[in-house]
């Protein structure tokens, strides 16, 4: 699925509220961002990605391209400042516009790792596709964009590391410019603008390892048991318990990479009773044991 947003006409839907929650959300969101690449181009030119494990973005420097995926019903024209992002790293292929040889061309392009892309939030809530327009950005994002540019072009000492912390700021400018677009009165973005559900998730993003039950979820939205999670269910697409465990368990992997952090207490932070306990869930939700994430971790590194 591709999404993009223009701003609203006439009687389109409004865009959503976001409440504080995203940025509980985004500061715990576990994502590294790296540059891989800063690609130039001139005349006709084409670049194919083919899938890949984790997400990738092009940020357009100079020129202009068009963008082609499965997940796109038609080629995308981008122009320079357009950021077109592809979160679960879908095939796609980026080429020249037209066959002039005097046009130029300049990418930047990186990956997106989330630390756990099977369970944290927005790994879900993230279209196969999305694009952020400098035509329709705020001054924050376009001032961004272009400091990168200019810090790809410079002989600045540090500039690989310079340019990975401002694509971790850009891609979070892209995230909470493509929730305040949304009008999709379903999903994660749904939910952090709602004001009662919204309590509720912010809560559980801070403070994963209080004894959360249903009573004490439906208290905070000031709502009775089963209207809460009647509307959390609509909004979130499954039960509340269920949003709590899973978002314990992306934290668990965040927290596992930490080799300082036994597992023990690991699972006490992360308010389980035992260590077995936690062992127990982990693996039945994502598939593998605690130490699993902890080699794989260990393999990134060496290599």
């Amino acid at each position: 699925m591709y999404i993009e947003h223009t701003p609203a006409l006439g009687n389109s839907p409004r865009p959503l509220p976001v409440e504080p929650a995203l940025e509980s959300l985004l500061s715990q969101s576990m994502l590294r961002v790296d540059i891989v690449a800063e690609l130039h181009y001139c005349g006709s030119w084409f670049m194919d990605e083919p899938r890949y494990d984790c997400g990738l973005f092009h940020l357009v420097g100079t020129g202009e391209c068009q963008v082609e995926s499965p997940a796109l019903t038609e080629a995308l024209q981008l122009q320079a400042g357009d950021l077109v992002v592809f979160p679960h790293g879908d095939p796609h292929r980026l080429s020249s516009v037209s066959d002039d040889s005097a046009s130029a061309t300049s990418l930047i392009c990186g990956e997106l790792h989330f630390s756990s892309n099977t369970m944290h939030p927005l790994s879900h809530a993230l279209p196969a596709c999305f694009v952020v327009r400098a035509a329709h950005a705020d001054n924050v994002f376009r001032s961004l964009s272009t400091m990168m540019v200019d810090v790809a072009n410079s002989g600045l000492a540090g500039r690989q590391m310079l340019l990975n912390k401002l694509a971790d700021t850009l891609f979070t400018l892209a995230i909470c410019d493509f929730a305040q677009r949304q009008t999709d009165h379903r999903g994660l973005f749904a939910a952090l603008a709602d004001t009662r559900i919204c309590k509720v998730l912010r809560a559980v993003h801070e403070n994963p390892g209080h004894a959360w039950t249903m009573q004490c979820m439906a208290s905070l939205a000031c709502m009775s048991r089963s209207a809460f999670a009647e509307r959390f269910a609509q909004l979130m697409k499954i039960p509340p318990m269920q949003y709590v465990t899973q978002w314990r368990v992306s934290m668990a992997e965040r927290l596992l990479r930490d080799r300082q952090l036994s597992v023990a207490s690991i699972a006490e932070q992360l308010g389980y009773s035992s260590e077995a306990a936690f062992r127990r869930l982990f693996k039945r939700v994502s598939g593998v044991c605690p130490g699993r994430i902890r080699s794989q971790d260990q393999d990134y590194l060496l290599n």
